[in-house]
């Protein structure tokens, strides 16, 4: 009798009947257990400072531009039901502090994030959402003053710094999240369940994209003529790092994700919203071994705003990644063009397409007579800044590792920084997680780009 192929990672039965049986299993117990159990991580200690389930969480926000704001309100929300409260808020830009005082009551307002971190211990977790090259900071000195954290994507600026979070984190075992929330969308959660159980075989590649079209220029946001340079101490919001030092600039403040000494563009901005989540599902995240990226700047859309610098950044952006067990991703965004990529995870066996609030599996020829195809629908919730947030709130509780961790975080944006060092740079970059060290194709090390390590920077 011809002997039928199974996946190593199944059980002894057939893998027609498995499939069956899951998916009926999956309409029986909804998307609720998706957010249960991480989906890796499990073996991580439980972290410090764990909150019951009948104590007030109490957070704090730092950086309270559009993204902050919306935090905010979103933790307003869901204060009662989650039991919340709001202990501070900070911005350098005066008005905003304000506005987002007003907005929760009437909290005491910070210029300084460290002021508050100092004078408020009553405060359990911080939210940051500030301009990119301060995401580190804020992160390593929240969490050593024994601060959760929810921190905005990209993680970092740069690598160097990213490990850095990474480490305190690790050294505190206090809960961080990145704000993917794409990672709390449980069309992603049960695409990584499926992979992880061996439903599409090894896995071979994934692809994704993130893509927009703005014909005058993504990120040109409206400068607000309020903003002086009486309301902001201009030399903070620059901070140490920036080497590239201008003088009050509003347009660097509004456009900030336009310049490099700030932002890596779509790299820092649109990929983590899809590179994250791609990761996850391939249900055992990996560093990368080799990155190679290529981004174009062709449309000079800037030109349709007038006033504004034309961007140092791409406008569009593709990088391919490949991983020590063979997966290789491909994930393309642009700020010109908004046709994108089918979102897929596909394995030697079968493919999984994800979209909309599904999941479908479907087998590949060779297989074709062996294994069913699946549909896997109406799975919720979809995605969800607030959602996102939520999880995160209730790991703070519960000690468990949240859905976009620091697991994930490290190595998303290792892919991101090689990324951007290999575009800017015009090669492709071999990574060994061990050293934590960068070598060219033919063997030479590589400092990493970092902060006045070229013109731009």
């Amino acid at each position: 009798m011809e002997q039928k192929h199974h996946p190593a990672q199944t059980s002894p039965e057939t893998r027609r009947s498995f499939l069956k049986k899951t998916a009926a299993a999956a309409a029986a117990t909804g998307a609720a257990g998706l957010f249960t159990t991480p989906v890796y991580g499990q073996n991580q200690a439980p972290s410090a400072n764990v909150k019951g389930a009948n104590e007030k969480v109490v957070i704090g926000f730092v950086g309270l531009g559009g993204q902050g704001s919306f935090h905010l309100r979103n933790i307003l929300a869901m204060k009662d039901e989650k039991n919340l409260a709001v202990g501070g808020v900070c911005d350098l830009w005066k008005k905003r502090r304000e506005a987002a005082a007003a907005l929760a009551g009437g909290v005491p307002a910070y210029e300084d994030y460290r002021e508050m971190l100092e004078k408020q211990k009553d405060i359990d977790a911080i939210i940051c959402a500030t301009v990119d090259h301060w995401h580190a900071q804020v992160s390593i000195d929240s969490l050593k003053a024994g601060k959760h954290v929810y921190c905005e994507k990209p993680m970092t600026r740069y690598l160097d710094e990213a490990f850095a979070v990474a480490d305190t984190v690790k050294e505190t075992g206090l809960i961080y999240t990145v704000g993917a929330q794409a990672c709390s969308d449980a069309k992603w959660l049960k695409a990584a369940e499926l992979a992880r159980e061996g439903m599409i075989g090894k896995l071979v590649l994934g692809q994704a994209s993130y893509m927009r079209n703005n014909p005058k220029g993504e990120w040109n946001y409206r400068i607000d003529p309020a903003f002086t340079k009486d309301g902001i101490v201009w030399d903070h919001w620059l901070g140490p790092n920036i080497k590239r030092r201008v003088d009050f600039n509003p347009d660097h403040f509004f456009r900030w994700r336009k310049y490099y000494p700030y932002c890596a563009g779509v790299l820092g901005d649109l990929f983590p919203h899809r590179l994250h989540p791609l990761l996850m599902a391939s249900g055992n995240p990996e560093f990368p071994v080799r990155v190679t990226a290529i981004g174009t700047k062709a449309i000079h859309t800037d030109k349709n705003t007038p006033g504004t610098p034309e961007r140092d950044v791409p406008e569009c952006l593709t990088l391919l990644a490949e991983f020590p067990s063979g997966y290789s991703v491909m994930v393309c965004s642009s700020t010109v063009n908004e046709y994108g990529l089918e979102d897929v995870v596909r394995g030697h066996i079968g493919n999984l397409l994800i979209g909309g609030s599904s999941v479908k599996l479907r087998i590949e020829r060779p297989f074709s007579d062996e294994y069913d195809p699946e549909d896997y629908t109406n799975l919720r919730p979809g995605e969800s800044v607030a959602v996102n947030e939520a999880n995160w709130i209730e790991c703070i509780r519960t000690g468990k590792q949240p859905n976009a961790n620091i697991d994930l975080a490290i190595r998303t944006q290792t892919v991101i920084s090689l990324g951007e060092m290999s575009d800017r740079l015009g090669i492709a970059c071999h990574f060994d997680p061990e050293t934590r060290t960068i070598h060219d194709g033919c063997g030479r090390k590589l400092e990493p780009l970092s902060y006045g390590k070229t013109e731009l920077s």
